[in-house]
């Protein structure tokens, strides 16, 4: 670490805490050059990957956008935030834990459809006429026949 007032390379440690939330260090160092003393804080940084469009195009991983697909697909449907939240929370964890660079916006719109599958059949099948670009009612039908035989009915029979 360089001294910010001598710019000097060689500085020691002299105290370290961790902050009370955990979540970054604290470090007190003294300059072995100039012997003057300064702060550094350590945290993480996590790096999301970049999304890439349909079309090429390369954007960075913006969980508000996320947040707004589902807003939009939730429209007026009973739904709680901390359910959005949590399932915010876990697309953005799955596209983090693929550990890769970049991530197909495709890959991500399925992620988001599965968790809507899970918080709202009629979330879901909006979500997809526009994901899936439906084009006529047949769309809409074989949506809501795979919302019917899908596993994620919690305790609910399939529908004859």
């Amino acid at each position: 670490m360089k001294c910010p007032f001598c710019k000097g390379s060689d500085t020691q440690v002299i105290d370290t805490r961790e902050s009370d939330e955990g979540d970054s260090i604290r470090r007190r160092r003294r300059c072995l050059s100039c012997d003057k003393r300064f702060t550094t804080y350590e945290t993480v940084e996590l790096r999301m990957p970049q999304v890439v469009k349909q079309n090429g195009m390369r954007s960075e991983f913006d969980a508000q956008k996320l947040r707004t697909s589902f807003s939009r697909a939730l429209h007026k449907r009973p739904v709680s935030t901390e359910l959005v939240d949590a399932a915010i929370d876990n697309v953005t964890q799955k596209v983090f834990a693929l550990g890769e660079r970049e991530v197909g916006s495709r890959l991500i719109g399925e992620m988001v459809m599965k968790e809507l599958l899970k918080l709202d059949k009629v979330a879901y099948i909006r979500f997809a006429s526009v994901y899936k670009s439906f084009q006529d009612v047949g769309d809409f039908t074989e949506a809501v026949e795979a919302v019917r035989k899908s596993p994620a009915r919690r305790g609910k029979k399939p529908a004859k």
